[in-house]
């Protein structure tokens, strides 16, 4: 994570440059009017990885510029992270810096907060750690009030839970989200709601039933479950599609799957060159499949998944990298339009903007 140069009163043309940049790069393809969702100007980050620096018998964090893993930035405030973090991160390290037992050998400390307030800190070490260790940092827990995972070389310990609850609102609803310490989450929790319910708004006449690839541990497929008849859903990690598990039962939805495997398995699956006992019981052959959701990684969607993409009448992409999902787009609106186009600044002052593509068949 990048130290980015945080001044509010530049957000504005900063997003707008951004916007800008992204309405010529996809001008091609006939783009209707952008939709722009902004992010709080600051304090934004629910999650945040920092190096800590050991100086004599000084300990602090820092962060380094892109490219310069030699010159640390010390940080003693950082207008970016949630509230949650900020008001406690400081506090601690200062704790851990005199407690010889946490603090020796410490190198990174990774920070997962909610808008619901809670906080999981997870401290990783360069050597073992074990009992001791946890005894020893056990009264931080009460004491900050968190949930505390020690890491080392093929070691993890929890100290009660490695996990939080997140709640978040989606057009006045409250969904319930299990999020696992190490595992994927949005990063930006107010834009991440709005992520959401520009899903959900461009979906609302879709129909039928939606099948979707890369689904995490529910994010978007829970509160969309509620526009469509079924809903199946794949993701590879095991985690995550534990938590999903989690998460459909305590929202109490009763339309939606999620199936453990890669987005290429299920599109073998559905074209029928795949059997597999996963999708036992399921009557796949039975669906109306008229939307898929993506959210692939970086790298976009492989060459089998934009076949089976295009089968379907709405497909709603998103996307963390406008690079592959030019290159993504060039084959899918050789069969569906742009309907509708959104950016989501999930990562204020910085170049990177999140989008979000709804598309219909020609």
């Amino acid at each position: 994570m990048a130290l980015p140069d945080i001044q509010p009163s530049q957000y504005d043309n900063l997003l707008a440059t951004k916007v800008a940049g992204v309405q010529a790069q996809f001008s091609a393809f006939d783009v209707p009017s952008i939709e722009v969702f902004e992010s709080p100007k600051t304090h934004y980050r629910l999650r945040a990885e920092f190096r800590v620096w050991h100086d004599g018998d000084d300990l602090y964090y820092v962060m380094f510029e892109p490219g310069d893993n030699k010159n640390p930035i010390r940080l003693d405030e950082c207008a970016m992270v949630s509230p949650r973090i900020h008001d406690m991160m400081f506090e601690l390290i200062a704790v851990i810096k005199d407690d010889p037992a946490i603090r020796f050998k410490l190198f990174q400390i990774d920070f997962l907060s909610t808008l619901s307030g809670e906080l999981l800190v997870s401290l990783l070490y360069h050597r073992p750690i074990d009992d001791a260790w946890k005894a020893a940092i056990e009264p931080l827990r009460g004491r900050f009030g968190i949930d505390i995972v020690g890491r080392s070389r093929k070691k993890k310990l929890i100290v009660e839970r490695d996990f939080v609850m997140e709640t978040l609102v989606i057009n006045g609803r409250e969904y319930h989200y299990k999020q696992v310490e190490n595992s994927f989450t949005q990063p930006n929790g107010i834009v991440c709601q709005k992520m959401i319910e520009w899903a959900l708004d461009v979906t609302q006449h879709a129909s039928g039933d939606l099948v979707e690839f890369y689904c995490g541990s529910g994010n978007f497929t829970l509160p969309l479950a509620q526009n469509f008849r079924r809903v199946v859903a794949c993701e590879i990690s095991k985690t995550s599609v534990r938590a999903a598990e989690e998460n459909i039962a305590r929202n109490n939805i009763d339309n939606l799957n999620v199936l453990r495997m890669p987005s290429e398995d299920l599109t073998a699956v559905l074209q029928g060159k795949k059997e597999t006992r996963k999708v036992a019981g399921l009557d796949l052959d039975q669906s109306e499949f008229s939307t898929v959701l993506v959210d692939p990684p970086r790298s976009g969607l492989d060459v089998e998944t934009i076949k089976q993409v295009k089968l379907y009448d709405n497909i709603v992409y998103i996307s963390c990298n406008p690079e592959t999902l030019h290159e993504n787009l060039q084959s899918i609106t050789q069969t569906h339009r742009v309907e509708r186009f959104a950016v989501f600044d999930q990562f204020p002052y910085t170049h990177h903007l999140e989008c979000g593509v709804y598309l219909v068949r020609k």
